[in-house]
């Protein structure tokens, strides 16, 4: 029985997904950021009232949560686990086999060089930084799971000023691996890949593009990665 309830239960996450407009609203929300109803309508090219119907089941069905501001509701993704679920969905959608070749349009291009995956950073960038962190013995990263050296928490307490003690303190898992779907490769994830991207997007070195989930990767920027990271951001 209890082997029936669980298929039941993902049968039912799936449908939730499969709705196009739905989906539209769950990929706007893999930015980080938190929607209102209306901008999320926009998104899914919906009516209001159509979107405020696909944002209740969202809701119900845990995959939604809403925080209230003055007469607003604003919503975001429930939780990590829901953005690396949607994350590895558009790993299956880009493995399938293409009726025909599709040039890449601008916005996609500017998604797989650096983009946010719900907290963190992902493309090109996500994959490079992990790279260089690896690549000077200061991080551990498989499949499994992942693991900050002695000289890794030295190394970014010194060039970003991160709270290492901080971040591993908390309840979220510390440091693990995300199957990064434009680039086939790793890039970091749980609490320390978070405070990563935050610190890149307060200290200026990336920007977020308007209306997309994409990056630009600033002149500062380009310094603060090589000297942080080991690599030159294009």
């Amino acid at each position: 029985m209890r082997a029936m309830s669980s298929i039941s239960t993902l049968a039912e996450v799936a449908a939730l997904v499969g709705d196009p407009a739905r989906a539209a609203m769950l990929e706007a929300l893999l930015a980080g950021r938190s929607l209102t109803a209306k901008e999320l309508a926009l998104h899914a090219r919906v009516a209001p009232s159509t979107a405020s119907g696909h944002l209740a089941q969202l809701t119900a069905g845990g995959l939604l949560a809403v925080d209230r501001g003055g007469r607003h509701r604003y919503f975001r993704l429930a939780s990590a686990r829901v953005a690396a679920m949607l994350e590895g969905l558009m790993g299956v959608v880009a493995d399938r086999p293409a009726a025909r070749p599709r040039a890449l349009a601008p916005r996609d291009e500017a998604l797989r060089q650096a983009r946010t995956c719900y907290d963190h950073l992902a493309g090109r960038l996500g994959v490079a930084i992990a790279d260089g962190l690896v690549g000077q013995g200061h991080l551990l990263l498989s499949a499994e799971g992942g693991e900050l050296t002695e000289s890794g928490a030295t190394h970014l307490q010194r060039q970003l000023g991160l709270d290492i003690c901080g971040i591993s303190a908390g309840r979220r898992v510390f440091c693990r691996s995300c199957l990064d779907w434009t680039e086939r490769r790793a890039h970091l994830a749980g609490a320390l890949g978070a405070a990563i991207a935050e610190r890149c997007l307060v200290a200026g070195w990336v920007e977020r593009l308007p209306a997309t989930r994409a990056l630009r990767v600033t002149p500062a920027g380009s310094e603060g990665l090589a000297a942080a990271f080991g690599f030159k951001a294009q």
